[in-house]
């Protein structure tokens, strides 16, 4: 894991995300790019140039927070980009390789109750990079135990686990595989390749309408530190994203990092 993105918005939890972002990848020996991605609306008739006003203060704002935290033995780079908030992170990822997208649930200041708020829950749905969301608040730690459900154990793309991968090996994690049937269900759905077979230590299979009812069902008596699903048109989040954003009250797993990966097939 070499590079790391940060998109930083406006939350009062924007530092203490920032200083989680850096002590992550200082155990990962990564890169952290720390970005703000803006938007210009004109209205017909104006003549007013903005965007060095906004760029500039854009710029003074991110560097104001990450001299707020303790950034020793990681590089950090402040960066700028114009344009649409999800093309643009895709624009980014392309150009700076990136690894692995780390999210604060609300990236600006919306309601307490809210516990993914409508921009980071874009991001979410529509990017294809792997991301860490990392709870308000949260003090880095190693993930030593790790709950990673699926429906679908089909593997097609293996590069689609290479962030799980550097995470155990890190922390010479246990990873507990949950395999959820749904109604969805497939021949074949549980059929564990060698390649998955190798990194878990136990497999748990159960039966729910989705798999996050599923997690429910399992997460006390797993107790990770690290919830693993996977990017998908039917997946985790569905149930819970007719909206983009997301209520605490309808997730309840608000207290532990959750790691979505690419798809796997």
């Amino acid at each position: 894991m070499k590079n790391i993105l940060v998109p930083v918005g406006t939350s009062e939890n924007a530092v203490s995300h920032l200083q989680y972002a850096v002590d992550f990848a200082r155990a990962f020996g990564a890169n952290l790019f720390v970005v703000q991605v803006y938007n210009v609306y004109t209205k017909a008739g104006t003549i007013i140039k903005v965007d060095h006003i906004i760029e500039r203060e854009s710029l003074s704002f991110l560097k104001k927070h990450i001299s707020k935290i303790d950034t020793t033995g990681v590089e950090v780079t402040a960066k700028l980009f114009k344009g649409k908030l999800v093309d643009t992170i895709e624009k980014i990822n392309k150009s700076l390789n990136i690894d692995l997208l780390l999210l604060e649930p609300k990236t600006n200041s919306v309601k307490e109750e809210v516990f993914l708020g409508n921009t980071s829950g874009r991001i979410v749905k529509q990017t294809k990079i792997p991301i860490l969301i990392v709870p308000e608040g949260l003090k880095y730690k190693p993930m030593p135990n790790i709950l990673f459900a699926i429906k679908s154990a089909i593997l097609k793309k293996e590069k689609s686990l290479d962030p799980l991968k550097e995470i155990q090996a890190k922390f010479n994690a246990k990873i507990h595989l949950l395999l959820v049937k749904t109604q969805y269900h497939k021949e074949g759905d549980f059929e564990v390749s060698d390649t998955l077979s190798n990194m878990v230590v136990s497999t748990t299979y159960s039966e729910n309408p989705t798999t996050y009812l599923g997690v429910l069902e399992h997460i006390k008596q797993i107790n990770p530190d690290l919830l693993v699903v996977v990017r998908r048109k039917r997946g985790f989040f569905t149930k819970l994203w007719e909206k983009n954003s997301i209520l605490k009250k309808d997730l309840y797993i608000t207290t532990i990092p959750i790691l979505v990966l690419r798809e796997m097939k």
